[in-house]
């Protein structure tokens, strides 16, 4: 799952449970849609990504440097207090989130389109209350 600064997702993907989560990170930049902001060009990708030991490859840092994209990931083997707590954690909030809806919190689907509706669904229900009420 990517978020944007808020915690809000924007996009996700599922896998089986026996992949590695850096195998789903090139396909998960690669489709983000376009990011909206300052006036001017805007841009396809975001500038930064954070990301925790699990993605630290520097296959997948040299792709993400290819790209244009700042890679943050935390060392393997070094102690914690890497400083990207301070990121990460609106990740961590976006799985919170996810976590409140039960059927996503244990999979009980047996069929991949089902879940992955679900999972689309929380998503877009997140993004609403997200919204500010005075868009409406």
């Amino acid at each position: 799952m990517i978020v944007d600064a808020n915690g809000v997702p924007l996009q996700v993907t599922l896998t089986g449970g026996n992949r590695h989560d850096v195998t789903q990170l090139l396909p998960l930049v690669d489709t983000l849609p376009r990011i909206r902001g300052l006036v001017g060009r805007p841009r396809q990708k975001p500038r930064h990504l954070y990301a925790d030991r699990g993605y630290d490859f520097d296959k997948y840092r040299r792709e993400l440097r290819r790209r244009g994209i700042t890679s943050h990931i935390a060392r393997r083997g070094v102690a914690h207090g890497s400083g990207l707590g301070k990121k990460r954690w609106v990740v961590e909030r976006g799985f919170a989130w996810l976590h409140h809806f039960k059927r996503l919190r244990t999979r009980y689907e047996i069929r991949d389109d089902l879940h992955l509706g679900l999972l689309k669904l929380a998503c877009i229900l997140i993004c609403y209350r997200k919204l500010p009420t005075t868009a409406f």
